[in-house]
């Protein structure tokens, strides 16, 4: 079936987005972006809706179409159901892959060691998404593959701030074998567990995030209005682990 000029649209306009060439708070020109892409502005308008359906795009009536921006509540509860997804990825993975995805899993897994051992920043994030992406397929649930697919895209934009930090590839290598040897066991109580524990790897905070971050890419003015989202019960030491790796 042909893909609509408007889904073309849309998905280079997300891509532009997920790669922070759109920013968040930046205005969307339904004439300036139809010039660019050689089209109308219906296609144009189109796209600009769905984008808005999934949350990359804010429709303001009179005002036009700007990149969405999180607030600091929706960040650290998107990482939140980050952990809780690739956790159940991990566990139905590990009942139900076929011996060619699990050969999958494993190859994507050596791609990793080897980049981690060469520190290959480049090349493990370029394994890394082999290797989760292998969970997803293997999981066998269409539903929950598109639910954590589509909260990794938006978290893309914040996962990009995140410093490279010293020995991390070493660290993620090591936690995907944790859950690696749980999946060869057959324990998927165990993967899944260890999965969520690597969404949520210990050094990377929410915190750490925001103070890096202009106050411009979230949908809050003021910054300190974190606290409110990080004083919920067991959420102020809450990772946002899927920044780097995870």
């Amino acid at each position: 079936m042909p893909v609509s000029i408007a889904e073309k649209l849309k998905q280079k306009l997300e891509q532009e987005i997920l790669m922070f060439n759109l920013k968040p708070g930046e205005r969307l020109d339904e004439t300036k972006l139809a010039e660019r892409y050689g089209t109308s502005r219906t296609p144009v308008r189109e796209a600009l809706r769905h984008l808005a359906a999934e949350g990359f795009v804010c429709i303001r009536a009179h005002r036009g179409a700007i990149v969405a921006g999180l607030s600091i509540a929706e960040l650290v509860d998107m990482f939140e159901m980050m952990a809780v997804y690739e956790g159940v990825c991990a566990r139905l993975a590990t009942a139900r892959a076929s011996p060619e995805e699990m050969a999958q899993i494993m190859d994507a897994h050596e791609c990793c060691r080897l980049a981690s051992e060469a520190d290959d920043y480049d090349g493990y994030c370029f394994a890394n998404a082999r290797f989760h992406d292998a969970f997803y397929r293997a999981s066998h649930n269409s539903q929950l593959i598109k639910q954590t697919v589509a909260t990794r895209n938006r978290l893309g934009t914040y996962r990009r701030f995140q410093h490279r930090r010293n020995h991390r590839l070493r660290d993620s290598y090591r936690e995907h074998d944790v859950v690696v040897c749980a999946v060869r066991k057959g324990d998927a109580g165990e993967a899944d567990h260890h999965m969520r524990e690597h969404i949520a790897a210990q050094s990377t905070h929410v915190t750490s995030l925001v103070a890096r971050l202009p106050a411009e890419y979230f949908a809050e003015p003021a910054r300190n209005q974190a606290l409110n989202a990080l004083s919920r019960p067991g959420t102020h030491s809450f990772p946002a682990a899927a920044l780097a790796f995870e």
